[in-house]
C-alpha cells in the first residue's frame, strides 16, 4: 500500500473514531432526557442506538486490524492503531450505560418517579462535558490537558456519593421507595462508570503521543455498583 494511501487509511480510522463518539454522546445525552420524562419510546431507541455503537466499535476494530496485518507499522504508527482500538472499546461501554439507563426506565413503572432527579443530570453533564474535551486532547494529542481531564472525575464522583445519601434517607423515610431508589441507584452508577471510561480514554492518549503507559486515575476510592436486582447495571 502506498504511504499516502496508508495515511489516508489512518486519517479515516481517526474519522470513524470521532463518529463514534458523537453518537455516544447523542446516546448519553438521550438517556437524561428519557429518565426524566420517563420517556419508554425513547428508552426503546437507546436500547436499539446501542447495536449501530457496537456496529461502529466493531467495524473500527476490523479496520485497525486490517492495517496491523497489512502494513505492520511500527513506533508511533502502531501506538496510534493500538489506541484507536482501545478508545473505540471505551466508547462503546459508555454506549454500553447509556442503555442501561434506557433499560432502567423501562423497569420504572409510570409515575413512580416521586422526587425530582438532579444530581443525575448534572453527572451527565459534567461527564458528557469530560468526554468532549478528552476527544479534542485526543486530536490534538494534548498530554497536558490528558493529564489533568480525569482530576475532575472527583466533581462526578461526589455528585454520585451526595445522590446515594439522599437515596438512601428517601428510603428510611419511605420504605415503599425502595424498588424506585435502587433503580436510580443503578442509574447514576452508570454515569460514574462513564466518567471513569473518559478517564481511560485520556490514558490512551497519552500512551498515543508519548509511548507511556500511565495511570492518571486521581481518585483513589474503588467504584463499587449499588446493591441492586436484576442486571440493569453494566460492568
Amino acid at each position: 500500500m502506498p504511504r499516502t494511501t496508508y495515511l489516508r487509511e489512518m486519517q479515516h480510522l481517526q474519522d470513524e473514531l470521532v463518529l463514534l463518539a458523537s453518537m455516544v454522546s447523542h446516546a448519553l445525552t438521550q438517556s437524561m432526557i428519557a429518565l426524566k420524562r420517563h420517556d419508554r419510546d425513547l428508552s426503546e431507541w437507546l436500547i436499539r442506538h446501542d447495536k449501530d455503537i457496537n456496529a461502529k466499535r466493531y467495524q473500527i476494530e476490523r479496520d485497525c486490524l486490517t492495517l496491523i496485518a497489512t502494513q505492520q507499522p511500527m513506533a508511533r504508527d502502531l501506538r496510534f492503531l493500538a489506541g484507536v482500538l482501545e478508545i473505540a472499546g471505551e466508547l462503546e461501554r459508555i454506549g454500553d450505560y447509556a442503555k442501561g439507563i434506557g433499560r432502567i426506565v423501562l423497569r420504572m413503572p409510570p409515575g413512580t418517579l416521586a422526587r425530582p432527579i438532579v444530581e443525575i443530570p448534572k453527572m451527565c453533564e459534567k461527564v458528557l462535558d469530560m468526554l468532549r474535551r478528552a476527544q479534542d486532547a485526543y486530536l490534538r494529542l494534548d498530554v497536558a490537558a490528558a493529564y489533568a481531564i480525569p482530576k475532575e472525575d472527583d466533581e462526578v464522583d461526589e455528585l454520585y456519593n451526595r445522590f446515594n445519601r439522599e437515596m438512601l434517607e428517601w428510603v428510611r423515610v419511605d420504605p415503599a421507595s425502595v424498588d424506585v431508589a435502587n433503580l436510580l441507584m443503578w442509574a447514576a452508577h452508570n454515569i460514574e462508570r462513564a466518567g471513569d471510561r473518559v478517564t481511560n480514554i485520556c490514558e490512551r492518549t497519552i500512551y498515543t503521543a508519548t509511548g507511556d503507559l500511565v495511570e492518571v486515575d486521581m481518585n483513589s476510592q474503588s467504584s463499587q455498583p449499588p446493591k441492586a436486582t436484576g442486571s440493569t447495571g453494566n460492568r
